[in-house]
């Protein structure tokens, strides 16, 4: 599969720092990327700019680096292109104002990058495919489609509106694991601390005593210990733990089939996943379906567009299916991945003729039940955080004091 293979990394033109005079005949300055100084030089007298003086942009040891570009960049590039083609402005003129006002650095020398290629005769889909970090192939798909049946702006907008949807479900599906885990880290570091640094305190205290402590005492200052001689170990041991496994899941396929299973099968979470999985899948079908990609060629985009390995590999079973002639809904069906109702929307879609809206309406409908489902656990979340925080704190004082509550008794 083409996703399969690993994209060489584009060339990005260097920058070239010039001088010369306009058609006015006032002296001018700025920067321009090119291939080289004569390349720079022809696209100067193609603006009506006369070069006096053109060298290569040295590089700063000292200047900070550029922002990444974000996902969320990309969206909002889509819009902004999308809006402004509508709107009659040509797509050269688009590319350079928004470009030019761009506040990520990164985003506009792309862009800009993107325009001078496609001003070399490139189409906008061949300029697009040499940034693959930013732009996959599902986009480039759809651009190509809008060139080829000049539908370019119609399919802008549906690109748009896609990256905009499935940003904001990302987001939403990121809060829904962000937030257990923030719980989880919260709690391990104050009982970190209060290990480290209050239980001592009370085990100098308890060593003058004499008496025999209590045995819930006697366990806190015994794991206190622990922590105090081997805390670099404990900390370092879940730290690399955690990096060995998003190491191996990138790496190894089988990882990754494990974990994104288990994933679906944590209560709560689990739910959101694969609500989530299902919006993207409807999502992705609909916006290609819709642009007129061929059913089967759409569906190696909508497997990667998943989010979940297990998904992903369905789908491209689903694939298979439905080129040897079965229907989708039936695929879908013998996947046992999808709802009845998702199923019984493609069937009503495909005899219809309607599949496109099917799947969109099936998209809305899940991304609504994972906004829900998030807003309910984070709902959940925040009483449990008070009893998981609450109920260890208050078991080490209780294990702290209780010596000297049996003192008092004793005296």
């Amino acid at each position: 599969m083409a996703q399969a293979q690993k994209a060489k990394k584009p060339q990005v033109d260097p920058l070239f720092l010039w001088q010369g005079t306009n058609k006015q005949g006032r002296r001018i300055k700025g920067q321009q990327s090119g291939q080289n100084i004569n390349a720079v030089k022809a696209e100067l007298r193609r603006q009506g700019i006369t070069p006096v003086k053109v060298k290569k942009k040295p590089k700063d040891l000292f200047a900070p680096r550029k922002p990444a570009i974000k996902p969320s960049d990309i969206a909002v590039f889509s819009r902004m292109l999308a809006t402004m083609m509508a709107s009659g402005v040509p797509l050269m003129q688009s590319m350079q104002i928004i470009g030019e006002g761009h506040e990520n650095a990164s985003m506009q020398d792309m862009i800009l990058a993107i325009k001078a290629d496609v001003e070399s005769g490139t189409s906008l889909a061949e300029s697009l495919s040499k940034f693959p970090l930013h732009f996959d192939d599902l986009f480039i798909s759809l651009v190509n489609a809008g060139e080829q049946s000049g539908t370019l702006e119609s399919l802008l907008n549906e690109i748009a509106t896609y990256k905009e949807k499935t940003e904001a479900l990302k987001a939403k599906i990121k809060k829904a694991l962000v937030y257990p885990t923030a719980i989880l880290v919260v709690a391990f570091l104050v009982t970190a601390i209060l290990m480290i640094f209050v239980i001592p305190q009370f085990e100098a205290l308890f060593t003058g005593f004499g008496a025999d402590l209590p045995g819930l005492t006697k366990m806190v200052i015994h794991a206190s210990q622990v922590f105090q001689e081997y805390w670099w170990l404990i900390f370092g041991s879940i730290i690399g733990t955690i990096v060995a496994i998003l190491q191996a899941k990138k790496r190894s396929r089988k990882v990754q089939h494990f974990f994104d299973r288990l994933l679906l099968k944590i209560p709560v979470i689990g739910i959101i996943m694969e609500k989530g999985a299902i919006a993207r899948f409807s999502r992705t079908f609909s916006t290609m379906f819709k642009a007129g990609v061929p059913l089967v060629d759409a569906m190696v985009s909508v497997a990667g567009a998943t989010g979940n390995i297990v998904f992903s590999e369905a789908t491209m079973v689903m694939r298979d299916e439905v080129s040897t002639g079965t229907q989708l809904n039936t695929a879908m069906r013998n996947s046992d991945m999808f709802p009845n109702m998702v199923v019984q929307m493609v069937a009503i879609g495909e005899e219809s003729g309607a599949l496109d809206s099917m799947l969109a309406k099936v998209a809305d409908f899940f991304e609504r039940e994972v906004d829900d489902a998030v807003d309910n656990m984070t709902a959940l979340m925040e009483p449990l955080i008070m009893v998981v925080l609450g109920g260890l704190i208050g078991t080490l004082v209780i294990a702290m004091y209780l010596p000297i509550f049996k003192l008092g008794a004793v005296v």
